[in-house]
């Protein structure tokens, strides 16, 4: 079995503007390839597992995403860094304009995109890593068995459940996150 880095994409990956689905929206986190590198240099795969509510809530389609994905994963590429899948979630529970609006098992704090990438890539979960920047990141985590969660401080650190969540590492900076590569 292998290991593998799970990484949020907004927030983590990109600068989190909102709904970013634009090439020219996006701007990458400051360390996030390094950061990569290194994973990659331990023996990690690279996973990206995003919930993309901005689809069901029809600010953009899955074509949209699906390109912007493919630009993020060369851009990755171009640096020597592969991205093995971009797992995506384009459901919301309650607020959209299609057939995207819906409970599902992947949006996040379930762990439906983990447990996929699992079976697909037969991962060691215990042995992987999830960096993210909001709580339905590390439950999601959590949910799967992950046992190394990495919650950087964001805008979303403040949620009441933080506190519950007892072995979450709060960094300052993602690029802090290399401590806990091993």
């Amino acid at each position: 079995m292998s290991k593998a880095l799970f990484l949020d994409r907004d927030g983590i990956i990109n600068v989190d503007h909102g709904y970013v689905y634009k090439i020219e929206d996006f701007e990458f986190v400051e360390g996030i390839f390094d950061l990569c590198r290194l994973a990659i240099d331990k023996g990690y795969q690279i996973f990206v597992i995003t919930n993309q509510a901005g689809i069901a809530r029809g600010y953009y389609d899955k074509t949209a995403f699906e390109v912007l994905s493919k630009w993020m994963v060369d851009a990755f590429a171009e640096r020597g860094i592969t991205i093995t899948k971009v797992y995506y979630c384009p459901h919301h529970p309650s607020k959209g304009v299609n057939k995207y609006v819906m409970s599902c098992d992947c949006r996040k704090p379930e762990p439906g995109m983990i447990k996929q990438a699992q079976q697909e890539y037969a991962i060691d979960l215990v042995e992987s890593i999830f960096v993210g920047d909001k709580v339905s990141d590390m439950q999601a985590a959590s949910k799967a068995g992950i046992k190394t969660r990495i919650l950087v401080d964001s805008r979303y650190t403040n949620e009441p459940l933080l506190e519950q969540i007892a072995d979450v590492i709060r960094l300052d900076e993602l690029n802090k996150a290399d401590k806990f590569i091993k």
